[in-house]
């Protein structure tokens, strides 16, 4: 073997290992939680020792930032959030929140996370402080060519409802994570959007 094809070599079995430890992060901290997933254990199942998983992430609060990145990733794929336009797009949010409620330990993971990266110097904030910029244009975008379809009305602030949006989302979660049984968050977020769709679809003018 050529040394170029040993050096591709180990980069495919780096790459492998760091998705067996993001998959075994993501059953992990969907099944027990922050507080209650350990590297140790993740390691194990991904068949790493603990230094071989602080290789590819140095620290839990690394991993768990990877792991919420790869959970975005999935949800934008399995609900194909980017390629959706209009009304559909707030229609699938309400999915993708109903969804969420039968993964509360990833949940309670986002939520933990944002709230330890308020302050500078944290792994996660810099994806934080990127994540939500993204989410509001992908939410503009979708209230804004659905004004250009005819389907919404012209004068909606796209930027305005997608802060609106975000932070309904983010809010329900803090109190479900909080009091699960005391909030409902799938129904009241899809409340939240059936008075959004009123509000925006020209046809109710």
């Amino acid at each position: 073997m050529t040394p170029s094809a040993r050096v591709v070599r180990a980069a495919e079995r780096s790459d492998a290992a760091r998705e067996r430890v993001l998959r075994s992060a993501l059953r992990a901290i969907a099944a027990k939680g922050y507080q209650g997933s350990t590297v140790s254990a993740i390691a194990a199942d991904a068949g790493l020792t603990t230094a071989g998983l602080l290789h590819h992430f140095p620290s839990k609060e690394h991993l768990l930032v990877a792991v919420l990145a790869e959970r975005d990733r999935l949800d934008a794929a399995h609900f194909r959030l980017d390629g959706l336009r209009g009304l559909a797009a707030l229609d699938r949010l309400v999915e993708l929140v109903r969804y969420n409620t039968m993964l509360p330990g990833l949940v309670q993971a986002f939520t933990v996370l944002m709230g330890e990266s308020v302050g500078g110097g944290h792994p996660a904030n810099a994806w934080f402080r990127d994540r939500y910029p993204r989410l509001r244009e992908v939410i503009a975008a979708a209230i804004r060519d659905g004004a250009e379809a005819g389907e919404i009305r012209a004068d909606a602030d796209g930027e305005a409802i997608a802060a609106q949006v975000i932070a309904m989302m983010d809010g329900l979660q803090v109190q479900w994570v909080l009091n699960p049984d005391e909030v409902d968050m799938a129904a009241v977020f899809a409340g939240y959007i059936a008075a959004l769709r009123v509000y925006l679809d020209v046809t109710n003018r």
